[in-house]
């Protein structure tokens, strides 16, 4: 018998309104919020009259339940009973309000409310700050200030995880001061919101500051929680491990948090082994039966590529939740296998679980990253059958879809349609404009955005960015860089950066792309270099050339395409002792170049081509329609750069 129906069972008419608040209290307390509505209606139907603790007790269970309906019938009895204007009655409505996402009334509320403690006042705060609503919070912060009440720590913890959420860091500093200030920094639950607030902000160097700044025997296993995931949140991996140990040299035992977070962090850098490590721990400490674990450690073996081990996880599992499902079906999604993902998708359906927003988008992405149009359609239907198409997360999902596969029309239907449309759908169509190469309506667009009032991202102008890199336009792309640097400051990150560096080197400014690389305050990547290369091949820089071919060689001494690049250089100018050097690096350091694959998906079914690969069953057909486009090409004056070719299936 569950613990809910030994607190029901066990009411044989009491005779007190104490007896009733207690059965109430022990429901609501044990997670039985619908048995504690029961149970409250009995005591009406009685004739127990509820008094100012029962209120507070059964609108906690309406709280817990977010349920709008019956919360507006507790408020009427509340607004016929003697206990109307009771401060703690009053902000208990005030935070059932807040759970059920109806602000307005948990404002007017506590507008109404004759006499108000600090702990109406954090209510209504933590409830518009558990909405990202930063600018509301920040006013009743100083509404309550001019009201002479001091902040406590719940005030503090509600403040820091209202300005994180906006990752508004000057506010941030200033919340962290103020806590300082009122004397609340020794609370060690505090230290550790700042902890959390600091690393989603991007600033390690002050979150890592604050978990120094409490006592050893002060720190708790979410003190060193809120540092690992802060890391793995910023895909520091290395930080993430010597943390971890640390953690375990202390003595601190982790727990079911640290866990996730240390798969996670091995999800985002793809480190297999660490994760298969992670994996045998959480096994030895017992924590591998847990289905949260276990949907991680799917998902992390998926994103490192370790599909098989993921299902045979996910096969083994005993009561798969929507979670289970989903990171399965985005782990063929993310490899692409759009069949296994829809196969798996029907199979969850079959077993009677729900997909969805989340699944949906899974679905959507399988289909973006192979080009099924026609499976994407279907998925549109779906959603829109289901009720889920008016999710703003799967309608960008399915717009960006659209875009993907080609559909640009299709996609502007429905972006027009959105009624709700965020910074994200914006970004997401300004983006397949600029896959599509619509260059101009891409600019269009972001034109359009910024005057309905929002606010672009990093992510927006790295759309517009990469339209200009597309399209060629330097001035442009130099006009929007500087836009978001010196008007919206916003950083930049690398990707915003090698953007501009193509975008100069493309123009022919192949010095000035690399000045511009050593002055960047970020440590250039494999990508940035390679992208600069491609601007030295095209523009015959054999100096530059050499310079960024070093690097790339240091970097990713094993990968083929920048020795192929290099030697094309050289090709280019007839300097073949350049190119014989080239090959000579490859075969000593048993670098290989692999053939190059096409994908195409006819009648739902994905066919792969390499190089000269004959074993298509209709090859004849397909490499004879090939060769009429070939005479077709060059009946029309169409001649190809055989040097660049010249090394293409080089070993």
């Amino acid at each position: 018998m569950t613990s809910c129906n030994r607190i029901f069972n066990r009411i044989s008419n009491p005779l007190t309104v104490v007896s009733w608040n207690s059965n109430i209290r022990a429901a609501v307390d044990n997670g039985c919020s619908k048995k504690a509505l029961l149970v409250f209606r009995q005591m009406k139907e009685s004739g127990i009259q509820p008094d100012n603790f029962t209120f507070p007790f059964i609108a906690k269970a309406c709280a817990r339940l977010s349920h709008l309906q019956n919360s507006e019938i507790i408020h009427s009895h509340i607004a016929k009973s003697p206990f109307s204007s009771d401060i703690f009655v009053q902000t208990a409505m005030v935070d059932m309000y807040a759970k059920c996402h109806r602000l307005d009334s948990a404002h007017a509320v506590f507008i109404g409310m004759p006499e108000r403690d600090v702990a109406s006042w954090n209510v209504i705060i933590v409830g518009f700050s558990q909405l990202g609503l930063l600018d509301r919070v920040l006013d009743l912060f100083h509404q309550m200030r001019l009201a002479n009440f001091k902040p406590d720590s719940i005030t503090i913890i509600s403040l820091t995880q209202s300005s994180a959420n906006m990752k508004n860091l000057n506010v941030v500093k200033a919340v962290h001061s103020l806590g300082i200030h009122t004397g609340v920094k020794a609370d060690t639950s505090v230290a550790n919101t700042w902890i959390a607030a600091y690393a989603k902000c991007n600033d390690l160097d002050s979150a890592e500051s604050v978990f120094n700044g409490i006592s050893m025997a002060a720190r708790t296993v979410v003190s060193w929680n809120s540092m690992i995931a802060g890391y793995a949140y910023l895909d520091r991996f290395i930080e993430v491990i010597c943390f971890f140990r640390r953690m375990c040299k202390d003595g601190t035992r982790p727990d079911l948090s640290t866990i996730l977070s240390l798969l996670s962090a091995c999800a985002r850098s793809g480190s297999l082994l660490q994760g298969q490590l992670i994996h045998s721990w959480a096994i030895k400490e017992g924590f591998d039966l847990d289905v949260l674990v276990v949907n991680t450690l799917i998902s992390m073996y998926s994103k490192c590529g370790d599909v098989i081990s993921a299902r045979f996880l996910f096969d083994k599992m005993l009561d798969r939740t929507c979670v289970s499902w989903t990171v399965m079906i985005g782990g063929y999604a993310q490899k692409g296998d759009v069949d296994e993902a829809l196969e798996l998708f029907y199979a969850m359906e079959a077993a009677g679980v729900k997909p969805d927003a989340v699944t949906v988008v899974a679905v959507l992405s399988a289909c973006s990253q192979t080009g099924a149009l026609d499976l994407g359609r279907w998925i549109n239907r779906y959603a829109i059958a289901n009720g889920l198409i008016e999710n703003v997360m799967v309608s960008n999902a399915v717009v960006d879809m659209y875009a993907k596969c080609g559909s640009i029309d299709e996609a502007r239907g429905l972006f027009n349609s959105m009624p709700g449309k965020t910074i994200v759908s914006w970004t997401t169509m300004i983006a397949g404009y600029a896959m599509n190469g619509d260059f101009e309506e891409a600019f269009d667009l972001f034109s359009r955005m910024v005057k309905s009032g929002l606010k672009p991202n990093c992510v927006t102008f790295l759309a517009v960015l990469q339209a200009c890199t597309h399209a060629g336009f330097l001035e442009k792309g130099l006009e929007y860089f500087n836009l978001m640097v010196e008007i919206y400051q916003l950083r930049p990150e690398l990707e915003h950066y090698a953007c501009m560096a193509d975008l100069l080197g493309r123009s022919g400014r192949v010095k000035q792309a690399l000045e511009f690389i050593q002055s960047m305050p970020v440590e250039p990547d494999a990508g940035l270099w390679g992208a600069l290369l491609g601007a030295c091949r095209i523009h015959n820089a054999v100096e530059v050339g050499e310079y960024v071919a070093d690097h790339l060689f240091m970097i990713e001494s094993q990968t083929a395409v920048s020795y192929v690049a290099m030697a094309n250089i050289y090709a280019a100018l007839g300097r073949w002792e350049g190119v014989a050097k080239i090959r000579a690096m490859m075969k000593s350091k048993g670098v290989r170049k692999l053939p190059g694959r096409s994908l195409i998906r006819v009648n739902g079914k994905v066919h792969a081509f390499t190089v000269e690969d004959r074993h298509h069953p209709e090859g004849f057909q397909i490499y004879e329609v090939l060769g009429g486009l070939a005479l077709q090409l060059k009946e029309a004056g169409f001649r190809p750069n055989s040097i660049y070719v010249l090394l293409e299936e080089w070993e």
